[in-house]
């Protein structure tokens, strides 16, 4: 009864510990753990950036079944990040596939036109042209502050009104306003500065 008492009960295994047992065994049980402790935290990611429930359902499968071989690929330090971001990159791949290939133009003033051209009838240095423009565009968008980058992912990604955004992200319509054309502002800056030298 004495040692009962005094006893340590198991603790579960860490993110990286399951990490690590997949990566050494491949035994899927482990990969199912992590599956069950995340799988809402990815569909709140898949939620944001998908138009419905049954699509941000069916990427949270997609992103799992990703981690099958991408799990084996990488060294991780810390599981939920990592994971967060795979989440939300897989959601962008999508939205760039519905909406093809970008093209970036500045105007005389202070705002940044990102127009996104049907990908059909381009010759080869064209089509390379418009994957530097969306290359360029993601490592913008990347140093942005993360309010910025997101009303900007809404507004031209998803096509979201002020309004909509608002009403999804909680922030005020004026607030939103503001991240929207700082975010332009900021995105013109860095276009301005690296563009010629993709």
């Amino acid at each position: 009864m004495f040692l009962k008492l005094f006893s340590k009960t198991p603790q579960p295994p860490t993110d990286l510990e399951l990490v690590q047992r997949y990566q050494e065994t491949g035994d899927m049980a482990h990969l199912g753990e992590l599956f069950e402790r995340y799988t809402d935290m990815v569909y709140l990611v898949c939620r944001k950036y998908l138009p419905d429930e049954d699509t941000s359902k069916d990427a949270t499968m997609q992103v799992f079944e990703q981690l099958i071989q991408s799990l084996k690929k990488h060294q991780i330090s810390n599981f939920k990040s990592w994971l967060h971001v795979t989440a939300k990159n897989y959601c962008l791949m999508q939205l760039r596939a519905q909406k093809s290939k970008p093209t970036i133009s500045l105007d005389a003033e202070t705002n940044l036109h990102v127009q996104f051209s049907d990908g059909l009838h381009h010759s080869n240095g064209e089509a390379e042209a418009l994957e530097q423009d969306w290359q360029l565009l993601e490592r913008a968008l990347d140093g942005l502050p993360p309010e910025q980058r997101f009303c900007l992912e809404l507004f031209y990604l998803q096509e979201k009104s002020y309004g909509q955004i608002a009403e999804q992200t909680g922030y005020e319509v004026n607030r939103v306003r503001s991240y929207i054309q700082n975010g332009r502002r900021n995105l013109k800056i860095y276009v301005e500065k690296h563009h010629d030298a993709t």
